[in-house]
């Protein structure tokens, strides 16, 4: 016992539990997150880690510098970590309780049955350990004993009536703990809400670490359709790779674990279709910040490298508004594209996944056809055409017969607005996004620079005069008027 400190040193990685674990309170230990930030640095692990962990993290092999105050809950795991049964049973005889536990929730039988102990399992059994214990991601002594292949403590559990939780294997699950991926999240972090359902192909709202964000969640019946499994897999490579201040957020996922999920950052003011059903027209110098914001960040998904992100599914709906007002492009990588040349692409099943309804789809999408990157500029005129109208195409025919109307007979709604109220270069771009041709479409990078121009020009022409007085400009402007009115009487 009085060379604990050093022994330590060889013997732990990186979990471990906080000095807040004393004996009088070890019973009503809560157990913490191991994304909390504020404790990552006061963990360990000692040797192998929970089966059931979604993080396979490597035993640290050089040496740490150990507190020397370390609880009864440290030496206790410790001991049952080295498979010392008289420092085990010497710290229970000062009262060290059995059950307590580290951070992760593992108590000294999880330990021992990892690391196949079975003098220390027998005696914690016999000092009336939890035999059902769970830590943290739901696994027990039971089945950590059986992952790493500990026969004899295995048995010795399973004749005392120990559970094993019973384990799934995902389509993406790794055969080898290092290829874990980098962005896996722990699912016992997220807290979906049951009440409101899941959603087939939709995200809904959850909390991860008590921050909200849109989960999207593969149904356990999904795990089985090898379609589903694959669009879920290339939604998740392209969202995991997008990084734009005008495209949403990858959080993380979850892989190897039923369910899978999808989990992006999460914006509380809702899409641009609820904000424009909301506002109706905006003024110019809005509709033009807006069009910045869209025309920069799909810029950015078309020059992806070493592949162009085509979102193919642009739509006021998949373009969320943050708290500052800007605008982030989400809902890319929905639709898996076949690629028939470097610049060419068709969908995968397009019947099963195109709208009827999207107004904002583009003719050679509706048509089955090839396309290339112009269908989003073609969406991004629709857009830009509603922000400044207030109102959808050909208001208020059904979406159905608009979509046809535009996709197969060519027509284009009327731009109603008064020409002296909007920029006429606006009128101009817009008509040439939504052009029929792809080839006469401009690309965004295009698009970003003559928007540029526009703004130049507006603020030369005085076009802002009436757009951008600060919410306080009318009411001092009256207060003067009046108090000029009262010192005149």
């Amino acid at each position: 016992m009085e060379n604990l400190t050093a022994q330590l040193k060889r013997g732990i990685s990186r979990q471990f539990s906080t000095g807040s674990l004393r004996r009088s309170l070890t019973r009503q230990m809560s157990r913490q997150s191991s994304f909390d930030p504020r404790r990552n640095n006061m963990r360990f692990s000692f040797g192998r880690q929970s089966s059931l962990d979604p993080i396979r993290r490597s035993p640290v092999q050089d040496e740490l510098t150990v507190p020397e105050n370390l609880d009864s809950t440290m030496q206790l795991l410790f001991m049952a970590c080295r498979g010392d049964v008289k420092g085990v049973e010497d710290l229970l005889n000062e009262g060290s309780d059995v059950n307590s536990i580290d951070l992760d929730g593992r108590t000294a039988l999880h330990i021992a049955a990892c690391e196949g102990h079975v003098e220390v399992v027998k005696l914690l059994l016999s000092k009336k350990a939890n035999i059902d214990a769970r830590d943290r991601w739901g696994s027990t002594a039971a089945a950590d004993a059986k992952y790493y292949g500990n026969v004899e403590v295995y048995n010795i559990l399973k004749a005392r009536g120990a559970k094993v939780p019973k384990t799934k294997r995902t389509p993406m699950t790794v055969a080898n703990p290092r290829e874990v991926p980098e962005y896996e999240l722990n699912p016992l972090e997220l807290q979906v809400r049951k009440a409101d359902g899941i959603t087939k192909g939709s995200y809904q709202v959850a909390k991860w670490n008590g921050t909200k964000v849109w989960v999207k969640i593969l149904d356990k019946e999904s795990h089985k359709d090898p379609e589903r499994i694959n669009a879920f897999t290339h939604e998740l490579t392209i969202v995991e790779k997008a990084r734009h201040p005008n495209v949403v957020q990858f959080v993380g996922a979850v892989t190897q674990n039923i369910p899978m999920m999808i989990v992006l950052e999460y914006h509380a003011k809702g899409d641009l279709a609820s904000y424009l059903q909301k506002k109706g027209r905006l003024s110019p110098s809005k509709v033009l910040r807006f069009a910045l914001d869209l025309a920069r960040g799909m810029n950015y998904l078309h020059e992806c490298k070493p592949d162009p992100i085509i979102h193919c599914d642009l739509k006021p709906k998949n373009i969320l508004l943050d708290n500052g007002g800007q605008l982030k492009i989400s809902g890319f990588g929905l639709l898996r594209l076949q690629y028939i040349s470097p610049e060419k692409a068709k969908i995968v099943f397009p019947v099963s996944h195109i709208d009827p309804a999207n107004l904002y789809v583009a003719p050679e999408i509706y048509k089955n056809e090839e396309f290339d990157r112009s269908v989003d500029a073609y969406s991004f005129g629709l857009i830009l055409y509603e922000m400044i109208e207030g109102v959808q195409p050909f208001h208020p025919k059904p979406p159905e017969e608009v979509v046809k109307l535009m996709c197969c007979e060519g027509k284009r709604p009327p731009l109603k607005i008064k020409a002296r109220s909007y920029p006429p270069d606006l009128k101009e771009l817009i008509e040439e996004c939504w052009d029929p041709k792809p080839v006469i479409r401009p690309n965004f990078n295009e698009i970003i620079a003559r928007l540029d121009r526009i703004v130049c020009n507006c603020s030369k022409q005085g076009w802002w005069k009436d757009t951008f007085k600060l919410p306080w400009y009318a009411s001092v402007t009256k207060s003067l008027q009046f108090s000029v009115i009262c010192y005149s009487n």
